[in-house]
């Protein structure tokens, strides 16, 4: 069988203070991590590395701060990886925000270009719906048209609830209006589930309620420089592979309002041929995915010693 490796960006929500204290620290990646840093310093006229290194975690967790300190930390993992002899990923996807991650390491977006769109994304979701007003929940334990039907249920009298990330099988997280995802979650433990878990979280991410917030950033990725990718990137909204800037641009407008097709994706980088799963980035939530939905082994790399013991296993 032909070795093909897929890389997989973990997005909002595996970001914690220090998680690229060690790259500063390594003799061999130090520099990497300096002109990292200065990149995103430059492209956002913030100080973002010395909030990741130091906190405090409440401004990090703001979406504003994360989803650019995610981006940043992704690509970081990623270059430290080519620059230890590590092999080119052969297809790429990431998890909603990861996704941005994933057409910079395919050469379609710059890191800085990049970092600038996600900044503008984050704004834009967060000015979509006031905080307290939306909200969203991990249902586990029941199938997909289950949650599906918990949230038709509780969408009504203008409340919204609605399957947003289709995560792993039995693992669907909603969003919507807060009520309707209260609403949806007692509804989904009448229908049978395990654990009904609102999550803490600013805004009602990949429900239609960001529609306005698409709009803002079709503005931006309009302006954007795009360029035709070096290597396959699985996309959220479709599961698809897009090689025309155009539609990859389109379908970063619907992504902010549409579903994450998790399990789905998998399956399709799985079905191509991938004999290793590489989640490159901070945290191991998108690895305990992979091992729900596929068979392919998958390992985690997110510091200098997780990358070198993932080339010795190579």
């Amino acid at each position: 069988m032909t070795k093909q490796i897929a890389f997989l960006f973990p997005g909002q929500g595996s970001q914690a203070v220090g998680m690229l204290n060690a790259f500063k620290a390594h003799p061999a990646t130090a520099s990497l991590y300096a002109s990292t840093a200065v990149e995103a310093d430059q492209a956002l006229g913030q100080d973002l590395a010395t909030l990741i290194e130091n906190g405090p975690a409440e401004s990090l967790n703001l979406t504003i701060n994360t989803q650019p300190a995610m981006l940043m930390a992704d690509v970081l993992v990623l270059r430290a990886w080519l620059a230890a002899g590590g092999e080119v990923p052969n297809l790429v996807a990431g998890h909603s925000l990861g996704e941005y991650a994933a057409l910079v390491a395919a050469g379609v977006l710059s890191l800085s270009e990049g970092l600038g769109l996600v900044r503008i994304r984050a704004q834009a979701m967060q000015e979509a719906v006031p905080v307290g007003q939306g909200g969203m929940a991990a249902i586990l334990g029941l199938s997909d048209d289950q949650v599906k039907q918990a949230c038709q249920q509780a969408s009504v009298n203008g409340e919204v609830a609605e399957a947003v990330n289709f995560n792993a099988p039995n693992q669907v997280v909603i969003a919507g209006s807060a009520r309707g995802v209260k609403a949806a979650c007692d509804a989904a433990k009448a229908l049978g589930a395990k654990r009904a878990l609102e999550l803490p979280v600013s805004a009602p991410f990949h429900s239609s309620l960001m529609k306005p917030a698409s709009v803002k950033l079709a503005a931006a990725l309009g302006h954007a420089k795009f360029n035709a990718p070096t290597l396959p990137v699985y996309n959220n909204i479709d599961v698809a592979v897009e090689s025309d800037p155009a539609r990859i641009r389109d379908a970063l407008v619907r992504q902010a309002y549409g579903p994450v097709r998790w399990v789905e994706t998998i399956e399709a980088m799985t079905a191509a041929g991938t004999t290793l799963f590489v989640e490159c980035g901070p945290g191991k939530v998108l690895a305990g995915l992979v091992k729900r939905i596929s068979d392919v082994p998958v390992v985690n790399i997110f510091d200098p010693d997780s990358i070198h013991a993932a080339l010795q296993a190579q």
